[in-house]
């Protein structure tokens, strides 16, 4: 399935249950070495929502997922650019995008289809993050390497390295001592 959409992919990828991937012409989507892609109810003990999203939206988007990333049922879009480090850790039911997906600007936003009307900016996860249960990811945000987002929460503006974020919108609560 992957190979057909020309989706690279690296060693050892596991998928459990049936993802979507879907790229969008003149797009890219890469996944490193030791990914696993968890798409089945059996495997998470919480369970997920859906199976695992991984589709760009526009020509030129890029898709970026390190290696021994894992995945369960979460959704990553990109018309720009979404880009997750190394030994990534997603939650069940996690979205992250670099879109707003639909216009701010009230006048015709529902079948308003122009790209320049809607927001977009890349969105980075740096390695050996871990993203809790059910958060989701805005557009625009980094988020620093060693860094935990607590279940539940909204990241809406950049998260430094090496500490505790969580809540609505997600906010630093603790620095992890000792990580460099």
């Amino acid at each position: 399935m992957l190979k057909e959409q020309q989706i690279t992919f690296g060693n050892n990828l596991i998928a459990v249950g049936m993802p979507i991937v879907d790229r969008e012409k003149g797009s890219s989507i890469q996944i490193g070495h030791n990914a696993i892609l968890c798409s089945s109810d059996y495997s998470n003990p919480i369970g997920l929502n859906h199976r695992t999203v991984i589709r760009t939206l526009a020509e030129g988007a890029v898709i970026e997922i390190g290696d021994d990333v894992g995945i369960s049922g979460a959704s990553i879009c990109a018309v720009s650019r979404v880009s997750i480090g190394n030994q990534v850790m997603l939650g069940v039911n996690v979205q992250i995008s670099d879109t707003d997906f639909h216009p701010i600007k009230p006048e015709n936003r529902r079948f308003n289809k122009n790209p320049l009307d809607v927001g977009k900016a890349d969105t980075i996860i740096e390695d050996n993050v871990w993203v809790g249960a059910n958060a989701t990811v805005l557009k625009g945000v980094t988020i620093g390497r060693n860094s935990v987002i607590g279940a539940g929460s909204i990241v809406a503006s950049s998260i430094p390295p090496n500490c505790i974020a969580a809540g609505v919108p997600a906010k630093v609560i603790k620095h992890l001592e000792g990580v460099e």
